[in-house]
């Protein structure tokens, strides 16, 4: 897997964001939904990389080659959830139906006074948690996150609630990175980072793991910082299943992880890829979900 998503380029403009958040908020979920279909078809037309990534990703998934529909399924799905991020960040939640899990897992651990590491990935959306702990849920969150792949989109969201941007720690050094980590979990917070898609920093940890048939590598922060803190290590998964419906997973990779000094490769790699078991099966389960476009398993360049 390379890095190749921080090179392309973002097809939004600050106008047309604008129109479409405006849209959003004064002529309500149903309008701009329907505005999602030339978007949509803009897409499939004009973003060439994007396009051929949903291709190859499909092809490898559904196990056949992709119809020019499937594609467009995928950019759609996509798009359902950027949009409904305006909902979710202003807290209009009853445009949308959010099904929990029975146990909230890093709610149970909160409670108790320890924080933890969830461990999301680009499937679904990880705003449905992060606005729902906001308003509905009270679990305490931050996100670590680089913030640099889409910043108008970025901008243009957290400008409906600057009390977002509060819940954010960017990653700088893996040094001040951690420290900024230690003390929110301290003080209990769920700490959310992505475990799918690497930053292309030369000094970045990776580690080669299975995933869909093909290896890939896949950061090793998350189980460093979670061995270097002793706090749990719990998968998460804002699924998006049609419609308004969103559904939440959380699954518990580990309540300690412990490393030892002579496997210590070895373990990292083990437990990486027990994270891309469960990405997988979320993503066989859910293929138009995942929102990697890019070239992830480097298929272009094998052939």
């Amino acid at each position: 897997m390379s890095s190749d998503w921080q090179a392309q380029k973002e097809y939004s403009t600050p106008l047309a964001l604008k129109t479409i958040r405006w849209i959003a908020l004064h002529l309500g979920r149903p309008v701009a939904r329907c505005i999602l279909y030339p978007i949509t078809l803009y897409y499939l037309i004009f973003a060439s990389l994007q396009r051929r990534a949903s291709r190859l990703y499909l092809k490898r998934v559904l196990a056949r080659p992709p119809g020019w529909f499937d594609v467009a399924k995928h950019i759609h799905c996509f798009a359902s959830t950027i949009l409904d991020r305006v909902y979710l960040i202003t807290g209009q939640f009853d445009k949308l139906h959010i099904t929990f899990p029975a146990e909230n897992t890093p709610l149970k651990f909160s409670r108790s006074g320890m924080g933890c590491i969830l461990l999301g990935s680009h499937v679904g959306s990880f705003e449905v948690l992060r606005s729902y702990a906001l308003k509905k849920c009270p679990l305490p969150i931050k996100i670590l996150m680089h913030e640099g792949q889409t910043p108008m989109v970025m901008q243009a969201l957290h400008a409906l609630n600057p009390s977002i941007a509060e819940t954010i720690m960017t990653m700088s050094d893996t040094v001040n990175s951690l420290l900024k980590v230690k003390e929110a979990v301290d003080s209990g917070y769920a700490v959310g980072m992505l475990g799918d898609r690497i930053s292309g920093d030369a000094k970045e940890k990776t580690v080669r793991c299975t995933l869909l048939g093909s290896e890939v590598q896949l950061p090793t922060a998350p189980v460093l910082i979670a061995a270097s803190l002793k706090v749990p290590l719990i998968t998460f998964f804002g699924i998006y299943t049609g419609g308004n419906h969103y559904e939440i997973h959380f699954e518990l990779l580990a309540e300690h992880i412990t490393l030892s000094r002579k496997n210590r490769q070895q373990e990292i790699q083990q437990w990486t890829q027990k994270y891309a078991d469960i990405l997988e099966k979320h993503i066989l389960d859910r293929p138009y979900n995942w929102f990697n476009f890019y070239d992830y398993w480097q298929d272009d360049e094998r052939q």
